[in-house]
């Protein structure tokens, strides 16, 4: 899954979305992990939180975005790629889910959620996000189905 959308400032994500409850909070903790993370568009760095940086095979918080995306499924790679460029050159909203692929085989599934802003002002724009990483692993060669 690949997606952008413009942004429109005026509107917010979850108009239409009630608060979460605390049961909620309580079940998505339950099956996932999920991190903040955030990229400066004036030097392209991006900083992961601790997690992150783990799951994603990296040595440090702060990378650029070919050095974190060097352990997702290579054939999601461009896709991804061109998902930040387009939210690099205009606000926008966007989503992707890949897989990790560890060095012992092990697959890692995750999903990214992020907006960029502040393009149209002087500065470069910043982006920022949150990954969720569902609390299971899949063995060397299994995969992810999809359906519909």
């Amino acid at each position: 899954m690949f997606k952008i959308a413009r942004a429109n400032s005026a509107q917010s994500y979850s108009h239409a979305f009630a608060e979460a409850e605390e049961n909620d909070t309580l079940v998505l903790s339950q099956f996932t992990v999920s991190e903040a993370w955030e990229g400066d568009l004036s030097n392209g760095v991006i900083k992961l939180g601790a997690r992150a940086t783990l799951l994603h095979g990296l040595d440090g918080p702060e990378c650029g975005l070919l050095s974190m995306m060097r352990c997702y499924e290579a054939h999601d790679r461009a896709h991804i790629l061109e998902l930040f460029e387009q939210a690099a050159t205009s606000s926008s909203r966007f989503c992707y889910s890949t897989t990790i692929v560890h060095a012992d085989g092990h697959r890692q599934p995750v999903f990214c959620i992020g907006e960029s802003a502040g393009l149209e002002e002087p500065s470069a724009g910043n982006m920022l996000g949150l990954f969720v990483f569902p609390r299971f692993k899949l063995a060397p060669g299994a995969h992810l189905r999809s359906y519909g």
